[in-house]
């Protein structure tokens, strides 16, 4: 089954925009393959395509909200420092398109199945260890039951950040899954996870907090996603297939 990578698409005009989606489509059928990002989109964006020259990437750029460790792709002039490539116009998309093959489709977005080689646990090839962080036992055997069904069956289960700290020296995991609302300092805990060396490749938060402001805080913090309470299935399902 192929990979989907999200794209943020922050300005340029109409006539790019479709000329962007034509790419997209005509890609579709590659293994890894690039849809454009949306609030709506199950998981958070993997990389940005931003008009440098728009006004809509200056509002973007300097927003708090803005993930800082979100890879920059930045067309026109007046790029960020930050920016990971810079394409001039008339605009190539080809080479845009080769830029994002180059970062995803070689060595895999964060929703492949490779196992890390330097894991502490030796496991079965192809098998990816999650680390559910949850207190409430209900919201902990739905969740578990969901990952299942996604494939993804060595799950971990603690109830706290302690615990969640003590599991994380013990062994490397892909995917970590965190309720913000009851545990002790959670932000702490996955900013802790983002930035380990090497880095968890999908931090997804749980909530009650059906907020805007919480999915922004998500996002700014390099979560993959964020799921609200109560669960929607098709969406964790869609979720858990992703990560």
């Amino acid at each position: 089954m192929g990979s989907t990578v999200f794209v943020k698409v922050v300005g340029f005009r109409d006539v790019e925009r479709h000329a962007l989606n034509t790419l997209f489509r005509v890609a579709a059928e590659q293994s890894t393959c690039y849809a454009l990002w949306t609030p709506e989109s199950p998981v958070m964006p993997h990389i940005a395509l931003v008009d440098a020259e728009s006004y809509e990437a200056g509002m973007a750029l300097a927003s708090p909200g803005l993930n800082p460790n979100l890879k920059l792709i930045c067309v026109g002039t007046g790029a960020p420092e930050r920016a990971w490539r810079v394409f001039p116009r008339p605009i190539n998309w080809s080479a845009i398109l080769h830029s994002l093959d180059l970062l995803f489709a070689q060595s895999g977005v964060d929703i492949s199945i490779d196992a890390d080689d330097e894991a502490a646990t030796v496991i079965p090839p192809g098998m990816r260890q999650t680390l559910l962080v949850e207190p409430v036992r209900a919201d902990r055997l739905y969740l578990r039951a969901r990952l299942s069904l996604a494939g993804l069956i060595d799950v971990d289960e603690v109830e706290s950040s302690a615990q969640a700290l003590e599991k994380l020296r013990e062994r490397h995991y892909d995917v970590v899954i965190v309720n913000v609302d009851t545990l002790d300092d959670p932000w702490a805990l996955v900013q802790r996870l983002v930035s380990s060396n090497p880095p968890v490749e999908s931090v997804v938060v749980t909530t009650s907090n059906r907020s805007w402001a919480m999915h922004e805080r998500a996002e700014q913090a390099g979560c993959r996603a964020l799921l609200d309470k109560p669960f929607d299935p098709s969406l964790v399902y869609r979720v858990f297939q992703m990560v």
